[in-house]
């Protein structure tokens, strides 16, 4: 029962810290609050299935929030309606909405397989590796985002296409399920029949596991590293697409921090910062618990630097208890 009460405390705690939302102001328990919620976690999800890849295999990516900034200022950027004003480029057509989320892929996946090889091949510390792509992907952001003669101003007027699919929703009887709902729903079962069902899942997960013996064993480590930091990267740029039609805006801190919350949230729900363990439900779970808590704090009124203090706490309690059960399986 001790041990159980150990593995279990961060539930226990998370829970605690919704009653105690709820008996403070009871009308959290609303449907429209947990509609937003769903919603606001739809594209946090999406970006923790990428970063739970990246832990799964061993790997650390801090460059997740400014690829993301990266991949929004560019797509907001091709995504402009015609009458708008403050265009960043006035003669340019608007285009079809598919050519900016590819354009915004291929640069991200490119990105992260510069990434996966600086680690992969060179053998340079993921930390070290995502930090300095961090760095990059930050400047890049920022000197294409400062642009003449209108300077570092949100991009807005964006397409009413890319807005409805982010802000709209199917309508089943009375309830009303927002598309990024059922956006997130779809990845989450295409990343699971690919975690699980195919021979790269299998691979990941090995790598994770032990990559000496996974190497032994006939997995090409090298390609498998490079392949999971580059579909992150691919992820991180869907994201991003959504994430700009949901604010309505970009600019170069979008995305800021978004990966201590993804890295949190798949800590939290059960991805072992040792590797080689992780699952699709238990991220879902992670960033929906997650979530709840940084809505139903600010929803009761609470500072947002004690948010950040609990974030913390939250997050060190987790690599705790993960670390307590990696030197028991040893």
């Amino acid at each position: 029962m001790k041990e159980l009460l150990v593995e279990k405390v961060i539930y226990i705690v998370l829970i605690a810290l919704f009653i105690i939302v709820v008996i403070i102001e009871p009308k959290f328990l609303s449907f429209t609050n947990f509609k937003n919620i769903f919603a606001q976690s739809a594209t946090r999800i999406i970006i923790a299935l990428a970063a739970g890849m990246v832990l799964i295999v061993r790997g650390c990516d801090l460059s997740t929030g400014r690829m993301i900034g990266l991949a929004a200022v560019i797509s907001a950027s091709m995504m402009q309606q015609a009458g708008y004003a403050y265009r960043m480029y006035p003669g340019l057509n608007e285009l079809p909405l598919i050519v900016p989320i590819l354009l915004v892929i291929v640069i991200c996946a490119l990105l992260g397989a510069i990434t996966g090889t600086a680690i992969a091949v060179l053998k340079v510390p993921p930390i070290i590796a995502t930090l300095a792509m961090q760095l990059i992907l930050y400047g890049a952001s920022s000197i294409y985002f400062d642009r003449p003669p209108y300077g570092a101003q949100p991009i807005g007027g964006l397409s009413k296409n890319i807005i409805g699919i982010a802000t709209g929703f199917f309508k089943l009887g009375k309830i009303e399920i927002p598309y990024l709902i059922l956006i997130a729903i779809v990845i989450c079962i295409l990343m699971w029949v690919i975690w699980n069902k195919t021979r790269f899942g299998k691979y990941m997960y090995a790598v994770g596991g032990n990559p000496e013996a996974a190497k032994v064993s006939g997995v090409n480590v090298i390609r498998t590293q490079i392949i999971v930091y580059s579909a992150a990267a691919v992820l991180y740029a869907v994201a991003a697409v959504l994430e700009v039609g949901r604010i309505g805006s970009a600019s170069n801190t979008t995305g800021n921090g978004y990966e201590m919350d993804a890295i949190a949230a798949c800590v939290v729900g059960g991805v072992s910062m040792s590797g080689g363990i992780g699952s699709i439900g238990g991220i879902v779970i992670g960033v929906l618990i997650f979530t709840v808590i940084n809505y139903g704090l600010a929803f009761i009124g609470v500072n947002m630097y004690w948010q950040y203090i609990v974030k913390g706490l939250i997050i060190a309690l987790a690599v705790v208890i993960d670390m307590r059960k990696y030197a028991r399986r040893k």
